[in-house]
């Protein structure tokens, strides 16, 4: 019988942003158990090492947790270089970290907007480019970058009837990030780098478990295919956008919401 539809990431290196909790998680794991390297990228979790370690211990593969602030453009820089010299070539990367403010906006400050939009708009924009300048430096032709964003890049989300969750800024970075994603890839295209968005829909995680009851409950009453959507979800269309099977796609945003935006 034939051997299947496969893909096989064996001798790259995916660097996954926020990779050691929440949806990045799920994707540093979906990028090991396809044979990647994997570097994850965390702020300052204490078990960031600890979970890369397992990562590689479960799925066979090189991996190593870095500490770097993604709004920090030159600890970035310098912290793609050090993973291209001890874990690459780097030829894919997850830029997935981000941030919320949960916060009514006539009470939202400057210190919140800068805080959310560092991280969801320049951290995605410090990773994307610092992996850019390294292919284009050895002129390597393949590169693929796959932003995380949000089906709330087009929406906003509901925690009941007609009633708003308080995130403008969170949503507002994610139509911003969203946006990001077609620029880079118009210009970047002439390198051969890819650039795509992958946006969630609801998404239950580590980081989300203590939603209210009540909201929990009014979301999975809205989402038309299932309740809520699993990490591990996002890890398919991911690999596709990573893989030469997409080699076609760029500057696209694909939503894997369970359906949401139907409606």
């Amino acid at each position: 019988m034939p051997p299947g539809f496969t893909i096989n990431f064996t001798g790259k290196c995916i660097v996954v942003t926020g990779g050691n909790r929440g949806i990045g998680l799920e994707l540093s794991k979906a990028v090991a158990q396809a044979g990647a390297t994997v570097a994850i990228i965390y702020r300052s979790s204490k078990d960031a090492e600890e979970v890369a370690q397992k990562i590689g211990k479960d799925y066979g593969v090189k991996t190593k947790a870095y500490q770097c602030d993604v709004s920090d453009t030159e600890t970035v820089n310098n912290t793609f270089k050090k993973i291209d010299d001890e874990l690459g070539p780097i030829t894919g990367v997850i830029a997935n970290a981000g941030i919320s403010c949960v916060k009514p906006a006539l009470e939202l400050t400057t210190e919140d907007f800068n805080n959310v939009y560092n991280v969801n708009v320049l951290g995605v924009f410090n990773t994307a480019r610092a992996a850019a300048k390294l292919w284009v430096e050895r002129k390597y032709q393949g590169g693929s970058i796959v932003i995380t964003s949000s089906m709330s890049s087009q929406i906003i989300n509901q925690i009941g009837p007609n009633k708003a969750n308080t995130q403008v800024f969170y949503n507002s970075s994610k139509a911003a990030v969203s946006n990001l994603c077609k620029g880079l890839a118009a210009e970047w295209a002439q390198y051969g780098i890819r650039v795509n968005a992958l946006s969630p829909g609801y998404v239950m995680t580590d980081q989300n478990t203590g939603l209210d009851p009540n909201v929990v409950k009014f979301l999975e009453d809205h989402v038309p295919l299932r309740r809520f959507g699993k990490a591990e979800e996002m890890g398919g269309q991911t690999i596709l956008l990573l893989s030469d099977h997409a080699s076609y796609m760029t500057g696209g945003e694909y939503f894997v919401d369970g359906g949401q935006l139907i409606w």
